[in-house]
């Protein structure tokens, strides 16, 4: 019977190690550390220290944070909050750490904690955290339901009310596959490659042809979306299984990269090209997209050099940033970080908060690598940044 790695590459005698047998496929466990760099100006404990300190240059959470590679940011093992973050182990176990005000580290109450703390059940799998305009969370279980915690003042949740939640609940359905959860909206996908959103609709950001807030997840329209969605605040970026790129809601600053500041509540396609494979989530109005070929494209806001040109020009359409071999991207409050193929790590855009991992404060409008080899499970929220390593 033939073997399938899912990891690609050369092998490492630990990794070989640390494969673990699912019958006639083998799939990659990593038995190295979860670091995260960034600050924590709320002292809220999101770096999982055990203390209030922020970090300017990656720093070990400590513990056995053994992932599955990451490739999707709706593909999730690992989320930020700005002043909490999940993580979900290999052995299907759901930790969070950080502040916890509207129950959203699922404890069943408001406790902060500086440490990680474990939400009940053991078959967790895809994880998504919204920290921008909402507190709380998503997460779906091997069986394919989706569960939700925290804020829900605009419906966010998807469970047909305004409610909070401080431990998981139930949202409808039992073949979810995917999620994002940001700027008070949730994003679902479905096994039938359907896509569905409730939430906040001010800006037509739940791509119903409307400005409306949903209570309960709605379909949006098409059939052939694919696993990489995402976005942030007022805006939503998808790619559909064709390959093809398409983006709706909040436009004020060409986030959307349809050449213009116009904003759209119905799904538009980002130029004619049928090789995108990777969206950004959790950004704030400018969005960073892989394809393909390896190249890494960005779009929007620029005033912290967050979209890589060497520059802080704004850009309506996507602009291609240096280099060819990236693999995984994700982003937040105007910074990106991006991992390569070689197992390098990279961020850019604003680094005020030491969230760069470059042992200091400042902005980067290029690419800068943060030391080591790195996994391509990245996360970035609010004003850190978390990566996995060998």
């Amino acid at each position: 019977m033939a073997i399938t790695d899912k990891k690609t590459g050369p092998w490492g005698l630990d990794q070989v190690y640390n494969k673990q047998n699912q019958g006639s496929i083998w799939t990659y466990r990593n038995a190295g550390g979860l670091y995260v760099s960034g600050n924590d100006p709320w002292a809220s404990g999101v770096p999982g220290q055990n203390n209030r300190t922020s970090y300017s240059s990656p720093k070990q959470i400590p513990g056995d944070w053994a992932l599955e590679d990451s490739i999707f940011a709706s593909d999730n093992k690992v989320s930020i909050l700005e002043q909490n973050m999940m993580a979900i182990k290999d052995d299907g176990t759901l930790w969070g750490w950080g502040a916890n005000n509207k129950g959203k580290l699922a404890q069943n109450n408001e406790t902060q904690y500086s440490s990680p703390v474990q939400i009940p059940g053991t078959t967790w799998s895809v994880l998504s955290l919204s920290g921008t305009n909402s507190e709380g969370g998503h997460c779906i279980k091997s069986d394919g339901t989706l569960w939700a915690w925290g804020d829900n003042e605009r419906g966010q949740l998807g469970v047909n009310n305004t409610t909070n939640y401080s431990s998981p609940v139930q949202v409808p359905g039992t073949t979810w596959k995917a999620t994002v959860t940001d700027g008070a909206k949730l994003m679902a996908l479905k096994t039938d490659g359907t896509l569905w959103t409730c939430g906040y609709g001010r800006n037509g950001q739940l791509a119903h042809g409307n400005t409306s807030n949903e209570s309960s997840p709605k379909q949006v329209p098409g059939t052939n979306w694919g696993n990489s969605f995402g976005g942030g605040d007022d805006v939503a970026v998808a790619t559909k299984t064709d390959g093809t790129l398409w983006s709706w809601g909040y436009n004020t600053q060409g986030q959307l990269g349809q050449n213009n500041q116009t904003s759209y509540s119905s799904p538009k396609q980002v130029g004619s090209g049928t090789d995108w494979s990777k969206v950004t989530q959790g950004v704030q109005n400018q969005v960073c997209a892989l394809k393909t070929d390896g190249t890494l494209w960005g779009w929007g806001a620029n005033e912290f050099g967050q979209l890589g040109q060497n520059s802080k020009v704004s850009y309506s359409s996507p602009v291609q940033i240096p280099g060819t071999t990236w693999d995984n991207v994700n982003g937040s409050f105007k910074f990106i970080i991006a991992h390569k193929t070689d197992g390098t790590l990279w961020a850019w855009g604003r680094g005020t908060h030491g969230n760069l991992g470059q042992n200091n404060n400042i902005n980067r409008s290029s690419p800068v690598q943060i030391p080591g080899t790195w996994e391509n499970t990245i996360e970035a929220g609010g004003y850190v940044s978390a990566a996995l390593k060998n």
